[in-house]
Formats: C-alpha cells, sequence, structure tokens
C-alpha cells in the first residue's frame, strides 16, 4: 500500500457486517452492506447515501492493509461487499476472480472518465470497477528555492532541463528530490517515458515481462541512474519521514514528482511553506506532452458480496453521482471525471482547505487545479498492471531497492574514510567498504527474475 493512502486512513470501523438495531429497539430491516475504505471522506459519503437511500445501512471498515482484505476473503469472514482498491492493485482481484464484472452496469461510463482512470479498471476489456479519483503525475517545485539557483521551473521541459537544474541547485547545497527507492514511483516513471513492460493475455492466464528489453523502463532507468551517480538525488531520506518533511521544509529538497493528490499533504505536512510552491507539467525524456498516473482508486464489488444491487447503487453514488464526488473533491481528493476537471469551480481554486477548514494559498495565487487537469488530459493509455501487482511493488525494495541502499552504504563509507583522515574517528571504527556497485539495471533485472519465479508459482504461464 502506497504511504500516501496510510495516511489518509479513516478511523478504523467495526470490522464485519453487523445487524443493527434501530431506535425503541425495533429491529433495522435495511439491506446491510460493508464497505473496504481509506477514504477520509467516507463518513460524510456514507451519512449521505443513506439519507438518499434509506433502505440500505452502509458500514465502513476503514483500512488501508491488502494483506487484511487477503486474509479476510481466504478466510469467509469479515469479508466487504464494496472495496476501494488502487489502480494498480484492482488486476489482481480481477484476475483471481475476486471482483465482480461490472460491464454491463457502466455503460457509456467511458467517456465521463479520463482516459487514464477508464482504462486502469479494465482487463481484457472487461470492467471491474469504478474510477474514485486520480493520480495524475505532476511536477511540485518550491519556487523560492529555483529561484535562489537561478533556474526557472516553469521552463523545464526535458529530462535534460532537469538534470541542469539539478546540477544548479546541488552548487546551493540543494537536491532537486529525493528517492529511496518507491516502486510506485519508479512504476509511474516507466509509464510516463513510454514504457510497456507488462502485458497479461486475454483469459489472464499468460504474462509477460520485459522490464531488461523494454525501452521506457531502460531510458528511465539510465537516468536515474545518472542523477543518482552524480548525488544529485537525496537517496537517504525516507519518504515521508519526518526529515523527509523537514527537507521540504527548509528547502533542502526543492522539488518532487507526484499525484495529484500532493496539495492537500503537502498543506498538511510542510505549512510552513506556503506560498512558495507552485506545480508544473511532467518533465519527459523529449520534451513531448505525455503523462502517467501515479496513484489513484476505484470502488467494485467482490464476487462474494450476497447484496450486489445495494453495493452497486453505493458505488453510483460515491463514483458518479455529482454529490458524491463533490464531497470527495471538497475533501481534498483529486477527481477521475471529465466534469468536475473542466469545471469553473475547480479550475479557478486557489487555495487549499487545511484540517481546520481554512482556505490556504498554498501555491502562491496560481490556479494549481488547473495545471492538474492538463495533467491528467495527457495521460497516456496501453499501460497495463500485473496481476500480481501488489506483490511485485513489495519485491521491489528486495531487488532494485539494493542499488539505493549500495549508494548509501557508499556515502556512509567516505563520510567515514574524511573523518578518519581528520582524526575525527580511528580505524577500527571504520565501516567496511561497500565493494562494487549495485546499478539499478542490475536491480530491475534481479526484479524481473522474481517476479517470473513468483508468477510461475502462482499458476501463470510467464512469457
Amino acid at each position: 500500500m502506497r504511504a500516501w493512502a496510510k495516511r489518509m486512513v479513516a478511523a478504523v470501523c467495526a470490522a464485519g457486517v453487523m445487524v443493527a438495531v434501530a431506535g425503541c429497539g425495533e429491529h433495522d430491516n435495511r439491506t446491510q452492506i460493508s464497505v473496504w475504505s481509506w477514504e477520509p471522506s467516507m463518513a460524510a459519503l456514507i451519512a449521505d447515501f443513506e439519507a438518499r437511500n434509506p433502505d440500505i445501512h452502509v458500514t465502513q471498515i476503514g483500512t488501508a492493509d491488502y494483506s487484511k482484505l487477503n486474509s479476510a476473503i481466504q478466510d469467509g469472514y469479515g469479508t466487504p461487499d464494496v472495496v476501494q482498491l488502487e489502480y494498480f492493485a484492482l488486476p489482481q482481484y480481477a484476475v483471481s476472480g475476486q471482483l465482480r464484472d461490472l460491464t454491463s452496469r457502466t455503460t457509456n461510463y467511458g467517456s465521463f472518465y479520463t482516459p487514464g482512470s477508464w482504462s486502469s479498471v479494465q482487463l481484457d476489456g472487461r470492467v471491474y470497477g469504478v474510477p474514485m479519483d486520480s493520480g495524475p503525475m505532476a511536477f511540485f517545485y518550491n519556487q523560492d528555492v529555483f529561484e535562489q539557483a537561478g533556474v526557472d521551473a516553469a521552463k523545464i521541459r526535458t529530462w535534460d532541463d532537469y538534470y541542469r537544474a539539478a546540477k544548479k541547485l546541488k552548487e546551493n547545497g540543494v537536491y532537486i528530490a529525493a528517492d529511496d527507492g518507491d516502486a510506485s514511483f519508479y512504476n509511474a516513471m516507466i509509464w510516463l517515458a513510454g514504457g510497456r513492460p507488462y502485458n497479461t493475455s486475454h483469459d489472464g492466464k499468460e504474462v509477460s515481462i520485459t522490464l531488461d528489453t523494454d525501452t521506457g523502463t531502460q531510458e528511465f532507468t539510465r537516468f536515474w541512474q545518472q542523477m543518482i551517480d552524480e548525488d544529485l538525488v537525496n537517496t537517504r531520506l525516507d519518504t515521508w519521514s519526518d526529515d523527509w518533511k523537514q527537507a521540504l521544509g527548509s528547502g533542502t529538497v526543492a522539488s518532487l514528482f507526484a499525484g495529484a493528490w500532493m496539495p492537500s499533504l503537502l498543506l498538511a505536512d510542510v505549512p510552513g511553506t506556503a506560498g512558495l510552491w507552485r506545480v508544473a507539467q511532467m518533465p519527459t525524456a523529449h520534451g513531448n506532452l505525455t503523462n502517467a498516473e501515479n496513484g489513484g482508486s476505484a470502488l467494485g464489488v467482490l464476487s462474494s458480496s450476497r447484496r450486489p444491487e445495494a453495493s452497486w447503487r453505493f458505488i453510483e453514488y460515491v463514483c458518479h453521482e455529482t454529490a458524491g464526488i463533490m464531497t470527495r473533491v471538497d475533501g481534498g481528493a483529486f477527481p477521475a471525471d471529465n466534469a468536475t476537471l473542466n469545471s469553473a469551480n475547480f479550475l479557478n481554486k486557489t487555495t487549499v482547505r487545511d484540517a481546520r477548514g481554512i482556505e490556504v494559498p498554498y501555491f502562491g495565487g496560481q490556479k494549481f487545479n488547473t495545471v492538474l487537469a492538463q495533467a491528467a488530459s495527457h495521460v497516456s493509455t496501453g499501460y497495463q498492471y500485473l496481476p500480481f501487482e501488489v506483490y511485485a511493488r513489495s519485491d521491489f525494495r528486495a531487488t532494485v531497492g539494493a542499488a539505493y541502499t549500495w549508494v548509501n552504504d557508499e556515502h556512509t563509507y567516505y563520510d567515514a574514510v574524511r573523518r578518519e583522515r581528520e582524526g575525527l574517528i580511528q580505524r577500527k571504527d571504520m565501516p567496511q567498504s561497500p565493494g562494487p556497485q549495485v546499478t539499478l539495471r542490475e536491480g530491475i533485472e534481479r526484479w524481473q527474475s522474481d517476479l517470473k519465479e513468483y508468477g510461475a508459482n502462482q499458476g501463470f504461464t510467464m512469457r
């Protein structure tokens, strides 16, 4: 589960479907459904839905842990009816037959949602969820820090532009970005580069993985290796940690590539820099206007649900009706539907609402949603997630992550060498040399090998 989702988990509600007792001791005859979701506005959505649908009672199971969902499915106890799934996780549950096919209920829905989000809920032309929110990538940067380095971040269009900006920032003791080995970020950048390393057959039984030869994967890997080799990316900060937040707040990390859900999190995590930040389109390898998704989720109905009709009515309200969509957007979600993205109220917004309900001009008066809506319109289609993507992302740390570990060990070693020469530590206290370099490319090859082995063990035919 992605860190941003974990941080936004609503208060945990009682697991399982409970038979409620109405006031005055009367038995509650409403249809009971449960919803597995971390959406922070879910309590308000449930209250509004129940007011409009007095024959249905909804219980939220507030969690952001797929292992708990898997255990519930396996045990057959406490299994929800409606489930929130990140786009990367949805194929895993669709292929395994855990999600109901919603194709017949979503006729003509395609034009309602952005291309990237709509394609993310489909497998082999069948629909297994309804888009709830989206995460088109965007370039968030501290304008003040870039200006101090003599860089106009708004003019960064290509990865070469980004590289040159990183070098100028480093001269001022500033990193352009931090990355400790985040699978979600890496996959999004592969998508951005036009990579298509995964392919699942129509019947879901055959899977192809070509990370080692895919052009987009290799292009981004070469670029990011150069950034890491030249110490232009801070690899020592754990994303979402207090140190990471402090670095953003102090300006020692000047920007980040993130999904369009980032504005409310920036305000919550780095409130002291309000007014200094701006948003721009993602720089790409060659400056072309294309984009990728990083984050975003959908609601689906588990195959085990005995209340599919009530479950569908809830999903319809949350994801397709204006009232439900606006409740989520007002709570900080980034919409997946075209109507909201093109509405004047949304596009002209210049403030972000904080936890107290106060509107803060975090981006210095910029109409940031206009930029983010443009980013959503540029998301390319055709990228596929693995039908075991949840495992794939957990394995990223053990494989590709080794390249990040090596470079951090190298920094530690050479810092110790310097301190020993200055007489600050004794030779016996020196750490061992990290040995030969572990590259991102080597990590990618190990990752691919692991994924093919895992897929075969799960009964897929691996190509």
